[in-house]
């Protein structure tokens, strides 16, 4: 792992962004901060972070529209941080292409975890040629998603299991094996996959591959008969 990487820590109560950004640097992170959504994004477009600390209440507008606009233009890995522990409230920010979660009051030495883990999911390569299945192509070195050519914006968790569903053709893929996959650090809830599922099947509708992943009841997920 790159320790230069520039994180953003989105956060309106200042001790809280203090004492994140100094266990941050103590890790070798570089570190920008912002306490407003709207200074969120002025910022993450500006310096382009390997990663985005968003915590959920913020003034402006809250942390899932953050959220919203970062995905409109990157797909920069995000972690939430959320007062409220809710399934609901995870879910959505999940949902809305988030890579984890964590919820207050947390250790600091566990957010910086969940940043080194998130980002070594984010920078993982492999060797192996472009996996393929019918307009799908999966390039592993560039960790990018291709549909008959074009490029599919892809969070980091999607892509994870759209590389696991693709390295394991026809066979069904329970709920925590694709946590496993995608999510090996998190405390994630297995049904948190069925939002990031919810989310690439979108895309992959939108880009004119619908129903590519099928659900089978009771038992998990799988890739249709090509």
């Amino acid at each position: 792992m790159n320790q230069s990487q520039l994180v953003l820590i989105v956060e309106d109560e200042p001790d809280i962004a203090e004492l994140l950004e100094a266990y941050l640097r103590r890790e070798q992170f570089r570190t920008e901060r912002a306490s407003t959504g709207p200074a969120a994004v002025q910022l993450h477009r500006a310096v382009r972070p390997d990663l985005v600390l968003l915590d959920v209440n913020l003034p402006g507008f809250d942390g899932f529209e953050v959220l919203r606009r970062i995905r409109e233009t990157a797909g920069t890995p995000v972690i939430m941080v959320t007062a409220f522990a809710e399934d609901l409230d995870k879910l959505l920010g999940l949902k809305m292409g988030a890579d984890d979660y964590v919820v207050k009051p947390f250790s600091p030495l566990e957010v910086v975890a969940r940043v080194k883990a998130v980002l070594r999911r984010a920078g993982a390569q492999d060797t192996g040629q472009p996996l393929r299945f019918a307009r799908l192509e999966l390039d592993p070195l560039a960790v990018r998603v291709r549909v008959a050519g074009e490029r599919l914006d892809v969070t980091m968790t999607e892509y994870r299991l759209l590389e696991h569903l693709l390295r394991h053709p026809g066979r069904v893929c329970s709920r925590e094996e694709l946590l496993d996959a995608a999510l090996p650090e998190s405390d994630a809830l297995e049904r948190v996959i069925d939002t990031h599922l919810w989310n690439l099947r979108r895309k992959l509708e939108g880009a004119g591959q619908p129903d590519l992943i099928q659900t089978v009841r009771g038992v998990g997920f799988r890739l249709a008969d090509e």
